[in-house]
């Protein structure tokens, strides 16, 4: 048995974010090692994660997150964010520092 950040019980298809980066993600496999420390294979990035550095999510938390159609018009709108900065003119007539 694997336990979250929050000392829930973690299954296999539970949904899980890991704190530090909020990759969130399907628990896909559990071990635990010779330390007995647990962890947990989430789907998204078939990468391995401490069970106490994940936190279980609910049903509602998955709800409130991006549909695919959001996602599709972020990646539109950091594409149009980039332009812009690739069209932006350097001038060398800024304010200079003193000294």
């Amino acid at each position: 048995m694997a336990f979250d950040a929050r000392d829930k019980e973690i299954t296999l298809e539970s949904h899980v974010r890991y704190v530090d980066t909020g990759t969130i993600g399907k628990v896909i496999d559990m071990k635990t090692n010779d330390e007995g420390i647990d962890w947990v294979k989430i789907d998204k990035t078939d990468l391995w994660y401490r069970s106490k550095l994940v936190e279980l999510l609910d049903e509602k938390d998955l709800k409130s997150k991006s549909t695919d159609k959001d996602d599709e018009l972020d990646i539109e709108a950091l594409k149009e964010k980039a332009e812009k900065l690739e069209n932006m003119q350097m001038d060398s007539s800024v304010a200079e520092g003193g000294g």
